[in-house]
């Protein structure tokens, strides 16, 4: 983050890459991906969903395939497969849509002794949750049951015996195959419809309570069945049919169940939809947006490896659940209140960012930025650039602004504070020294639009920039708006190198002044 007359070509590159994601862990791998064609085109409108993109993902040498159920939690979604195996899927999003998968762990299931999941009558997972306790529920059927992990990576803690009378006497391939959480207890459903027999099971507290869930008109005719379902913290639940059929291939519905309400259909999909076998769903809630990840099932009969009649492909798809209620702005963000800080007002042409500098976690920064107030050495400088990254929530990146390395206004660069040491991160609202290389910052500053941790210091890095990180000095504690306001502003397609090539504010937005504020 240093300002664009230094920017050397290589620093801009990492920055990029420091930009695009946190490090990953050992364990994750990048598979190849190709757009999925469906059928359908991005923004298309399906029954009352909103279709956001879709890829194929190809088996890889680590056998991606089987994937039965999904989750979505901490920015990734979770599943598991056919043959006892978990599975971690990154996707990456431009302007909302779905484009490609960033990264994906694979790992064995285990059981009570820890032993991996290898036989196929015990191995067969169809079903993942998590609770709101941050445990997870894995449904298997074959040997029907539920069990309960503190963590799926490890040995089960418990068998969740609650489900265990919608099982009872189902045949081997038909259990369970949907378990979803909400606030307080968790929806399972096993993979039949028959009317005589409830199919779901509410599950809160102690107690559990049976009923049955028609397939929808539409898919009903072909044999649907639930697959899986995902929940709202309120216990508002969509669940996923599927159905297959010969002659005519996959269908598959989404419908939306609520306590005391009447299943409502929200999409129905069928030929001349390309659709594959989907046994994955997941809700996902971000910026005042609600979205919906499906996944198929391959049956390990992928069509990257054989072409022949009945392969089958595994694809990750998105929707949209719309809302006529606009996404919030970034939220202001308070830092701890038991650490000393100084209010800082920034008063702009668009209105005033209020900030709280860390004078006491990060005293040699702060105290760099409260001399160039103090001595008006922003006044009359400009924010001047925008990084608008294509990812949720939105809006994402960063705005920077300052001195611009002006001779009349700069003062030497200071000694350099990394976030490893004053135990400050890159979240929405910190305020973060530009710089080339460390002992180098001075007037110039950016203020972050949702969480940039890998700007982050990272100490066990070999490259330099990467393990020093950036300053980060301060939070914005009221004026968010206004920072979106400033990043929002057009760039300057012919402005700007490298990475910030497009960058460069065609109107920077000037400062009028900054200023203590003072103490009533």
């Amino acid at each position: 983050m240093t300002h664009l007359p230094r920017l050397r070509p290589a620093l801009a590159a990492l920055l990029a890459a420091i930009l695009a994601a946190v490090p990953l862990a050992a364990e994750e791998f990048f598979p190849l991906t190709n757009p999925a064609d469906l059928g359908i085109a991005d923004g298309e409108e399906v029954g009352e969903l909103v279709f956001r993109g879709a890829v194929e993902i190809e088996p890889d040498e680590a056998r991606i395939g089987g994937i039965s159920g999904l989750e979505w939690h901490g920015g990734k979604l979770h599943a598991v497969s056919d043959d006892g195996r978990w599975l971690t899927i990154t996707p990456d999003a431009i302007n909302r849509s779905l484009v490609d998968v960033a990264a994906m762990e694979i790992g064995p299931l285990l059981d009570a002794e820890g032993d991996e999941l290898t036989d196929k009558r015990r191995a067969d997972a169809e079903a993942i949750a998590r609770l709101p306790s941050g445990e997870w529920l894995v449904g298997f059927e074959r040997e029907h049951r539920v069990w309960r992990y503190d963590d799926y990576r490890a040995a089960p803690s418990a068998s969740e015996d609650r489900a265990a009378p919608l099982i009872a006497g189902a045949s081997a391939n038909s259990g369970i195959e949907t378990l979803a959480g909400f606030a307080d207890g968790f929806l399972a459903c096993g993979e039949w419809v028959d009317a005589e027999r409830p199919n779901c099971l509410r599950v809160t507290g102690g107690s559990a309570s049976a009923f049955h869930l028609p397939a929808p008109e539409g898919i009903a005719e072909a044999g649907g069945v639930p697959t899986d379902a995902a929940c709202r913290a309120d216990g508002t639940c969509y669940v996923l049919f599927r159905s297959y059929r010969r002659e005519e291939g996959n269908r598959a519905a989404i419908v939306e169940i609520a306590e005391d309400t009447a299943p409502r259909t929200l999409a129905v999909m069928r030929p001349p939809m390309k659709l594959d076998n989907f046994e994955g769903l997941a809700l996902r809630e971000a910026a005042g947006r609600t979205y919906l990840y499906l996944v198929s099932d391959d049956n390990f009969r992928n069509c990257a490896d054989n072409d022949a009649p009945g392969c089958q492909r595994t694809l990750l798809a998105k929707f949209e659940i719309p809302s006529d209620e606009p996404p919030p702005p970034p939220a202001d963000v308070a830092p701890p209140e038991n650490y000393e800080t100084t209010a800082v007002v920034i008063e702009t042409e668009l209105g005033d960012i209020t900030v709280a500098l860390e004078t006491e976690r990060a005293p040699i920064t702060a105290a760099n930025f409260l001399r160039y107030a103090e001595e008006d050495r922003f006044d009359g400088t400009v924010f001047y650039r925008a990084m608008k990254l294509d990812r949720e929530p939105m809006p994402n990146g960063l705005i920077q602004g300052g001195t611009q390395q002006d001779p009349q206004r700069v003062l030497p660069g200071i000694e350099h504070e990394p976030t490893s040491e004053t135990g400050l991160s890159h979240t929405n609202g910190a305020l973060s020294m530009a710089m080339g290389v460390p002992g180098t910052a001075n007037g110039d500053f950016s203020i972050m639009l949702q969480d940039q941790t890998g700007l982050d210091a990272r100490p066990d890095s070999d490259n330099p920039t990467w393990r020093n990180g950036y300053a980060v000095f301060g939070y914005v504690t009221d004026g968010m708006d206004v920072v979106a306001a400033i990043h929002a502003r057009p760039g300057d397609p012919d402005r700007g190198e490298g990475v910030m090539k497009g960058q460069m504010l065609a109107e920077p937005v000037r400062i009028i002044d900054v200023r203590r504020v003072e103490e009533e």
